[in-house]
Formats: C-alpha cells, structure tokens, sequence
C-alpha cells in the first residue's frame, strides 16, 4: 500500500502563492504519474495537473495554466505544487494522488492512491 501526505495549505490573500507538497511512502512502485486535484463541497473532484514520472511531461487545467507549476524529486518520493497568483476561486481541498502508470491522466478514475487533501482558502 502507499500512502500520500500532503502539507502546505492554509490562508492566503488573492495574488498570493503557496506551495504545497506530498510525500509518498510504503510499498515500492515503480515509476508512476503523479497528480494534483482539487475539491470543493458539492463538486466533482477537478484535475488540476499531472506529472510523468521523469517530470519531462506535466499538464495543467486550463484555469491555472500559467500560474501553478507542478514538480517532483523521486530521490525524495515527493511531488510540489507551486501555486502563485492565486484567486479567490482557487479555493479548495487539494489532493495529491499517484497511479501505477507512467503515463498521466486527466482522469480522477485513473489515479491509484489518493492523500486525505489540504485545505487552501483565498481570501479577498
């Protein structure tokens, strides 16, 4: 079994950055996509970005595009989410997630294992 723990969320004023991590431990798997998604009360889980797992290939949902930066260090088994210029709509629990495929996805049903999410709150 693997665990994620994700860390780095809190309360930022709208423009602001922070940046969140997940670290993942237990059963060795060996090179797998990692991920970010996030979720608010009544909505469906949204795909926010993806990574393979050289790093080499990421993709981004089209409203953070340009402002979110995902990243990873496999000697650390731990993947990043650099959030800057954050808006009040990035409001959300974040969560970090990882599949046993090298190949990302957009798709939540794709993903493995997930963490318990990190709570990020924009305010005006």
């Amino acid at each position: 079994q693997v665990q994620l723990v994700e860390s780095g969320g809190g309360l930022v004023q709208a423009g602001g950055s922070l940046r969140l991590s997940c670290a993942a431990s237990g059963r060795t798997f060996s090179q797998p996509a990692m991920g970010w998604f996030r979720q608010t009360p009544g909505k469906e889980r949204e795909f926010v970005a993806a990574i393979n797992w050289s790093g080499g290939t990421t993709y981004y949902a089209d409203s953070v595009k340009g402002r979110f930066t995902i990243s990873r260090d496999n000697a650390k088994n731990t993947e990043y989410l650099q959030m800057n210029s954050l808006k009040l709509e990035d409001t959300a629990v974040y969560l970090c997630t990882a599949r046993r495929s090298s190949a990302t996805s957009r798709d939540p049903t794709a993903y493995d294992w997930w963490g318990q999410g990190t709570q990020v709150t924009v305010s005006s």
